[in-house]
């Protein structure tokens, strides 16, 4: 009885730190709202899920310590819909982050990002005009553009210097035109049309060499907002996929550690009064 105890202990235990990392990447998620996908409420279901696995896991901590079974009833019981909200996370979670990815460019180490190359829910919602004003102002306040200044002693970089800059999918699509558009090169947010435009897509005629503007009203700003949530979240998602595969195995195990307590506290009452039974009621000559 005592070793399975330990072991449903242990386990708990055990979930308590796996909650860790699931709590850290809704954490991570949120931190870098401020720097680039600036959509908080993608963020929110890992924290409570990660939140929610600690409290239940110190419940079954507890349930284990005291012997309080319908502790760790509750426990399991939490558990098993927690497992169920996390597969359902995952699935979803790669589910709209699906489809898209930036275009390779000649001669350019940075790729070009289309809202047409995205499609389903996640992109339907940074797409809709009342989200984007809140993202596009998220985006121009963590002066991510700004920070693309890469000039030396006071002198900017050339043409060629930037066109061999990996850029992130935010600053490609957000601080620069697209560069079927024609713009010839000044500096990192600053652009002009040269011998004019030669591009039909309708960011060309939305670009804008006011700090405050530039891109942030284009399709392209939407798209690489879209690639840096993709990316992001296809890294929690692995983290999350590898904590699931632990949560089940140690639910299993947990759930095998309960019912042998309870066979055993099942069984106690039994062999007490077969002990009992067994005793001699007086001393006979």
């Amino acid at each position: 009885m005592r070793g399975s105890n330990h072991l449903i202990g242990l386990l708990n235990f055990t979930t308590f730190l796996l909650s860790i990392p699931i709590l850290g990447g809704g954490i991570w998620l949120s931190s870098r709202a401020n720097n680039s996908d600036c959509l908080e409420f993608l963020q929110w279901p890992l924290i409570v899920m990660g939140v929610s696995i600690m409290v239940v896991s110190l419940a079954g901590i507890a349930g284990a310590c005291y012997r309080n079974t319908v502790l760790m009833w509750v426990y399991l019981f939490v558990m098993f819909f927690i497992i169920a909200a996390l597969i359902g996370f995952i699935i979803f979670a790669y589910a709209v982050t699906d489809k898209g990815s930036g275009r390779s460019l000649v001669n350019r180490a940075y790729k070009d990002y289309y809202l047409e190359d995205y499609s389903g829910w996640l992109a339907d919602r940074v797409a809709d005009n009342s989200y984007w004003r809140k993202i596009a102002s998220c985006v121009r306040d963590s002066k991510v553009c700004k920070k693309m200044d890469n000039s030396v002693n006071g002198v900017p970089e050339t043409s060629d210097m930037f066109y061999n800059r990996r850029l992130s999918s935010v600053q490609s699509g957000c601080c620069k035109p697209p560069t079927e558009c024609g713009y010839s090169y000044l500096n990192e947010t600053v652009w002009t049309t040269g011998g004019g435009l030669v591009g039909t897509n309708p960011d060309c005629s939305m670009w804008n060499n006011d700090q405050q503007e530039l891109c942030y009203s284009c399709n392209s700003c939407k798209a690489g907002v879209l690639a840096s949530i993709r990316k992001s979240w296809r890294k929690v998602s692995v983290i999350n996929i590898v904590v699931l595969i632990i949560l089940v195995i140690f639910y299993v195990i947990g759930c095998a550690a309960f019912r042998n307590n309870r066979r055993i506290d099942n069984d106690e009452p039994y062999g007490e009064a077969r002990m009992t039974k067994a005793q001699p009621s007086s001393f006979q000559l």
